[in-house]
């Protein structure tokens, strides 16, 4: 009889690989999204957040090097602080092994993570420790050649129930916003 030690847990942890970048970066170049600020996606996140009642919401095309949020809506306080009285900034850009779009990307299908902590493959995760993040709601932004654009997604700082209405919320957000996406003109009609 023979004994295989169990794996490392920070197996778990590995961010999945992205074959799709190079054609998602591609494909967002002739949009012209994914490299700047648009205040019509920034618009959807703050209605996003606003929906859901989550602090922070992204609309995210990631790429080869990373995760772009063009679409953000972060509180004016910051919802944690830190035990030397700092608050976390959550910016524009995050490493591709932080979060968890890059697991919706790879997935094709939405996640929705309601306590981060009751999974190990997640609880890891950097922005738990560095944002305080808790769930996580997320779906992918699929055009119609099938090609995963990006996600658009909600984080709060606690435990959520997000259930089913909260998946079929998030999928239809961004069944709404891909089909604006893919006639980009730097405006959303809402």
């Amino acid at each position: 009889m023979s004994y295989d030690p169990p794996r490392p847990a920070g197996r778990l942890l590995l961010t999945p690989e992205d074959k799709e970048a190079p054609a998602r970066a591609g494909r967002l170049r002739l949009l012209g999204l994914g490299e700047r600020p648009e205040p019509a996606l920034d618009a959807f996140a703050h209605r996003l957040a606003e929906f859901t009642g989550a602090p922070y919401a992204m609309v995210n095309f990631p790429d080869e090097r990373g995760q772009f949020y063009a679409g953000l809506y972060v509180p004016a306080i910051a919802p944690v602080v830190r035990s030397d009285g700092s608050s976390p900034r959550v910016g524009r850009t995050l490493p591709r092994d932080h979060g968890f779009c890059p697991h919706v990307v790879a997935r094709r299908k939405a996640l929705a993570l309601e306590d981060v902590h009751d999974y190990p493959r997640f609880a890891g995760n950097p922005v738990v420790d560095e944002f305080g993040i808790r769930s996580y709601l997320g779906a992918p932004l699929i055009d119609g050649s099938g090609l995963v654009l990006g996600t658009v997604s909600v984080a709060d700082v606690g435990p959520r129930p997000w259930g089913k209405p909260g998946l079929t919320a998030i999928k239809e957000h961004a069944a709404q916003l891909v089909v604006q996406l893919e006639g980009w003109d730097g405006r959303l009609p809402y």
